[in-house]
This record gives C-alpha cells, sequence and structure tokens, in this order.
C-alpha cells in the first residue's frame, strides 16, 4: 500500500537526509497585551508565522535566495530520479529545472478563479512537471508513492521542505496542549499548501512526542488555503473555518484566532466576530504597522510575544 505523506515524511527521517534549518526567531521591541478573555471555547491557529517559524516569514513558491533556489531543484531532481527524462541542453539540471518550474508556476496563477485572492495548489505545479517528463518515459513507483496526484503531493513537501526551513515556534505544544486540557477546541485557519498540516504537527511533536495531535487539532478542523483555493482574507476560507467550528458546537463570537498580520488575520476574524490575538513575536512574519493598530477594524484584542502567554489569556 502506498505511504501517506505523514508516512512519507517520517520515512525520509530514517535516511538521514540533511535539511534547511529553520530561522531562530527575532522578537520585535513590543509589550505583551493580555487581557482576560471570557467565553473563548474555541481557538483557530494560523499556521506560518504564529505555530510555526519558517524562513523568509512565510511560505513561498520561489525564494530570493538563488542559491536555496537551485540546491532545492537540484536535491528534487535527484531523489525523484527527474534528469534522465528532461531535455539535455547546456547549464546546470537546477538552471533547466527552474526555467520549467516557472513556467508550470505562471500556469498555475493564471488558473481561472472568482477568488480575489486565490490559492494555488504547489502539488498542480509538480503534477504539470510530472507529465512533461512522462512524454520522454519517466516513471515512478506507484506502490510506494501512489497514484500521480500522491507522489506529485510527496515531490511539493520534498522541494518545499530543502527550500525553507521550518520549526514550530517555542512554547507553541506547550500553548496547544494547554488549550486541549482546559477543554478548548482547536483547529487551522491559515494559509498553506497540503503539507502544511504535516509541518504543523510534525514541529508540534518534536516539542512533545506524546501530544495526542489529532486530538487537539482534529484534522476535520485543519482549514487550509489550498483545499478551499482561496487565500486570507477571503471570506471563502473564513466561511469554512465558522462552519468547521459550528459543528462543533461553537459560535463566532466563542473563537479566538491567532495571527501575525493584521490585514490578513486579524482584521477578517474581527469582521466574521472572532475574538482575535496578534502573535509579535518574530519579525520575520509580524505584519503590523502602527497606522493599522490605530485601525478598530484591525487592532487585535490581545496581543502575545510568546506562545506560553496563551495560558494567562484564558485562564
Amino acid at each position: 500500500m502506498p505511504l501517506t505523506l505523514d508516512q512519507y515524511a517520517t520515512n525520509l527521517d530514517g535516511r538521514g537526509l540533511p535539511w534547511p534549518a529553520a530561522p531562530k526567531a527575532d522578537p520585535p521591541k513590543v509589550r505583551a497585551h493580555l487581557p482576560r478573555l471570557d467565553g473563548v471555547r474555541g481557538v483557530l491557529w494560523t499556521a506560518y508565522g504564529t505555530l510555526v517559524s519558517i524562513s523568509e516569514g512565510d511560505l513561498k513558491f520561489e525564494v530570493d535566495n538563488d542559491l536555496m533556489m537551485n540546491v532545492a531543484l537540484d536535491k528534487t531532481i535527484h531523489e525523484f530520479k527527474m534528469w534522465g527524462s528532461m531535455s539535455r541542453k547546456p547549464g546546470q539540471p537546477a538552471d533547466y529545472m527552474r526555467e520549467i518550474y516557472r513556467k508550470a508556476l505562471a500556469d498555475q496563477r493564471l488558473t481561472s478563479s472568482d477568488e480575489k485572492t486565490p490559492e494555488i495548489a504547489g502539488e498542480k505545479i509538480w503534477e504539470e512537471i510530472i507529465k512533461k517528463l512522462f512524454q520522454k518515459e519517466y516513471k515512478f513507483d506507484a506502490g510506494f508513492y501512489g497514484a500521480l496526484s500522491e507522489y506529485s503531493r510527496k515531490v511539493s513537501y520534498f522541494f518545499h521542505a530543502n527550500l525553507q526551513g521550518t520549526a514550530c515556534y517555542e512554547n507553541a505544544a506547550r500553548a496547544v496542549t494547554h488549550l486541549g486540557a482546559s477543554g478548548i477546541a482547536q483547529g487551522l485557519l491559515a494559509d498553506g499548501q497540503c503539507f502544511t498540516a504535516t509541518q504543523v504537527v510534525r514541529g508540534l511533536l518534536v516539542q512533545e512526542p506524546s501530544m495526542p495531535i489529532d486530538m487537539l487539532l482534529p484534522p476535520l478542523s485543519r482549514i487550509i488555503s489550498c483545499e478551499h483555493k482561496a487565500r486570507k482574507p477571503s471570506d471563502t476560507l473564513f466561511q469554512a473555518a465558522v462552519e468547521a467550528m459550528g459543528k462543533r458546537g461553537i459560535e463566532p463570537s466563542e473563537i479566538l484566532h491567532i495571527g501575525s498580520s493584521l490585514t490578513r488575520d486579524i482584521g477578517p476574524a474581527k469582521a466574521w466576530g472572532m475574538k482575535t490575538a496578534l502573535f509579535a513575536g518574530d519579525r520575520a512574519s509580524l505584519s503590523a504597522s502602527t497606522e493599522q493598530l490605530k485601525n478598530v477594524k484591525l487592532r487585535p484584542d490581545a496581543l502575545l510575544t510568546d506562545l506560553g502567554q496563551l495560558a494567562d489569556l484564558l485562564s
């Protein structure tokens, strides 16, 4: 039976492969604001920049560092044995794959969507690339990886894991565990890709290996942008999150949304009637200006500089 994405990620760990290190948080000089928030029965987390530290502050399809981009492409070509089915143009394999990748990325961005802030699926980029390789007799082990769609998800995970280092912020597992012990339902409301939940879960388990992750962050409460073809601040994404929590008997006014961007996380969550907390623990991911904080529609109910402070906020 083919491996699931989570099983595949674990399989890679067993091989001892080198991965880019996650960046250390660079806390801005701000003071936490921790008023007691009563009536919270559910918490919706943003992934990157709030639970998960990632280089450049957010998930990217391309990074500015050409070396990192080429290394990630080179490793992907080697891992999935693609070079034999690529055109042998002069130059390095990564340079040629970068041309193919950019075209596939551009094609996905041109896909029609009624959303003002559409999301693309990273695995579709690689599916398009793999289909081109099929024209030159490219093959993969479907018994191990699964069908093309599942294989593309694993290629996408491998590529991005080599492109941007990730790890959960300090006290992330402690905060998630505390909420669970307090009887507060949790979920994700996040921009991300098919592998985002995998990266969140694996990062939390590094900090606390015994935590019952599927009980604390149930898969049905993980609302990820790629699954809805819409990025924040799209109402499509927030409506899906409200409906998921509603099935657990939780109203919007009983939800606390924690994020690091005033315009993508805090503002729309407030508009949907949620309580809000801005995570200001890392300059790389924090998106909040002094002028924005003066806007009552964007101003959060609380400001966290460390995820461990959540216990004080909801105690």
